[in-house]
């Protein structure tokens, strides 16, 4: 890997697919295997209410967090992230990934040709991601979040794009859907 370059997998998904938790057994696989890297769950980053102006999605608040968090990384020497988020996989997300980690050490400008990006698309059914999202959600947010997850699967198969990797996890342990996801990177053997 270059060390000017930056590797970005993008974890996406419905709400229930599993993406916080096989982003964590990701970044576990990786670290036992001595691979740098750093893991961002997304959805956090833009968490602030009432939306900004102008910002009603929090997506220019969400890229302004990321880039600062990355800066610290990078800092660091890390030249690989992790990164979470429902609809990262879709190409005006993968657009704003790229140009919050391809900010330089020592620049404001962004040098979006360097990152790479690994799409990998968690796939549940809706039986699978009722279940966990039933476990899960125990608060008032647990009808929106059953709607908004059988809404976004469908528009997120038909809108990533062509090179994502596509992982079912329905009956399947959170280690071997890692293992598919770690596998896509090409990352393990590199330090």
């Amino acid at each position: 890997m270059d060390r000017d370059s930056v590797d970005v997998l993008l974890i996406g998904g419905r709400a229930g697919s599993g993406k916080t938790t096989v982003g964590w057994e990701v970044s576990a696989r990786l670290a036992a295997a001595g691979v740098a890297h750093a893991l961002v769950e997304g959805d956090l980053l833009g968490q602030v209410h009432p939306a900004p102006d102008g910002d009603p999605d929090r997506v220019g608040i969400t890229e302004r967090n990321l880039a600062a968090v990355w800066r610290a990384y990078a800092e660091l020497g890390c030249r690989r992230l992790v990164y979470t988020r429902t609809v990262c996989v879709l190409p005006e997300y993968g657009d704003m990934v790229r140009r919050a980690v391809g900010v330089s050490e020592g620049s404001e400008a962004s040098d979006a040709s360097r990152v790479r990006l690994i799409r990998v698309l968690l796939t549940a059914s809706d039986e699978t991601a009722t279940g966990r999202l039933v476990r899960r959600e125990l608060g008032s947010r647990r009808d929106a979040e059953l709607r908004t997850s059988a809404l976004k699967a469908p528009m997120l198969d038909a809108r990533a794009p062509s090179d994502t990797v596509r992982v079912a996890t329905d009956g399947r342990t959170v280690v071997d859907v890692a293992t598919d996801v770690v596998a896509a990177t090409g990352w393990l053997g590199a330090r």
